[in-house]
């Protein structure tokens, strides 16, 4: 009854601002979150013959309960999916396809390979999207893929992404919502490079290659990913935020933007409205940098707060596709996804309890001190008896009695792995 009573005390604050809070939940159930799949399994996936992890990333910690099969992550997926307020999307990299027992290699990777992931996904009312996995293999083990000055190798990896793209159309049209496929490649070198240019060439070749194979939209939406520095590749990176912002608005593709690909004083935020001037959409890998590309788990902090004001204040929610992308494995990896995925949400419901259109017209009329004033005021708003309120509708734990249900499902699961 305390979360009711203090719901409509909230709910009266936000009204006399002409903010109609019960609009704003609806509107919030609307927004879909993509969830990784790879922060359960430390970026292992099921390939019989499996790598080691490479391209630039690393997962640091051995915190136990690993899923070690595909059962298992769907298992905890639908864990963390419980204590999640909404209807989300889960996200995939083809190194997480069921070929039972067979090696098959990336680039003869098909459909059926993921039935498993599409019968799941209809059995939870869930939507796909998919990500060719260009890194973790002997053809990615010089730090080069699409960009390779080796024509086999290029074209061994062109061919997994168109591949990967059939893929997604799959999962399109079995589940009526279009996935996403993204291609991020580690390509880069780890000193100054003597020819920034001709890997660029060819990356650009590459690409056209792999879109050369119409899918309808309605089925399938192609991204394409930048990156600043990796593990190996410090000095250069093919795929810079310069080469997929103009490849992807030359050739109608989603330029995919993750919070961690940029310089440390480079804010996301600040690119959404620019970004949305020149296109229809604009995808996000939402992650949490520490001093440097680390993907630590997403907390609430101001750089995610900015994000969703973004997206809200520029009436974006269905013109931007957020994604997540972090992986810990210092930490209960349940706990990981719902800790990251609620402050996803959480930040969504702040950005639409702010009096957007108030505040744009005080910057309009050049009155500067009530701006900052009434932003400053509606940090401490009590934005967080609205989400207890929505997490009691949703039908999930409230505050942090979730822990509770994490802490049972490490005792009686996670543990006995």
């Amino acid at each position: 009854m305390m979360v009711k009573e203090s719901y409509e005390l909230a709910k009266k604050e936000y009204e006399k601002w002409g903010i109609n809070v019960d609009e704003v939940l609806q509107q919030l159930q609307q927004v879909p979150i993509s969830i990784h799949c790879w922060q359960g399994d430390d970026v292992g996936g099921f390939e019989v013959n499996k790598g080691e992890l490479s391209g630039g990333i690393d997962v640091t910690g051995n915190y136990p309960g690993k899923a070690r099969t595909p059962e298992e992550l769907r298992s905890d997926l639908e864990k963390a999916l419980s204590l999640i307020p909404g209807k989300h999307r889960v996200n995939l990299h083809a190194i997480y396809a069921e070929t039972n027992g067979e090696v098959v290699e990336r680039d003869r990777l098909e459909p059926k390979h993921f039935e498993n992931w599409v019968n799941w996904a209809k059995e939870h009312g869930l939507g796909l999207d998919f990500n060719p996995t260009l890194f973790s293999h002997e053809k990615s083990a010089d730090g080069l893929t699409l960009s390779h000055p080796d024509p086999e190798i290029r074209e061994f990896w062109i061919n997994h992404c168109i591949a990967s793209r059939k893929i997604a159309e799959y999962f399109g049209k079995e589940l009526g919502t279009p996935a996403l496929t993204n291609v991020w490649i580690p390509d880069g070198y780890k000193d100054v490079p003597s020819d920034r240019l001709t890997p660029r060439v060819r990356l650009k070749e590459s690409l056209d290659k792999i879109f050369q194979v119409e899918i309808d939209e309605q089925y399938n939406i192609d991204a394409v990913e930048s990156k600043l520095f990796g593990i190996g590749s410090e000095a250069y990176v093919v795929g810079s935020h310069e080469f997929y912002m103009g490849y992807a608005l030359k050739n109608n593709k989603l330029c995919l933007l993750d919070t961690g690909h940029y310089h440390p004083t480079e804010m996301v935020s600040n690119k959404i409205s620019s970004m949305l001037l020149y296109s229809d959409k604009l995808a996000l890998h939402v992650s949490r940098p520490v001093r440097w590309d680390s993907d630590h788990v997403v907390t609430l902090d101001d750089e995610l707060k900015e994000i969703s004001l973004e997206i809200v204040r520029n009436d974006a929610l269905d013109k931007v596709m957020i994604g997540l992308d972090f992986f810990d494995a210092s930490i209960n990896r349940v706990a990981a996804w719902t800790i990251g995925t609620r402050n996803m949400i959480k930040s969504l419901l702040y950005a639409m309890l702010v009096p957007n259109n108030h505040l744009k017209q005080l910057q309009e009329e050049g009155n500067f001190t009530e701006r900052l004033a009434l932003m400053e005021e509606f940090k401490t708003y009590p934005f967080g008896a609205i989400w207890d309120y929505y997490c009691e509708q949703m039908g999930v734990p409230v505050k942090e009695t979730w822990l509770e249900d994490v802490k049972k499902y490490e005792k009686e699961v996670l543990s006995q792995r």
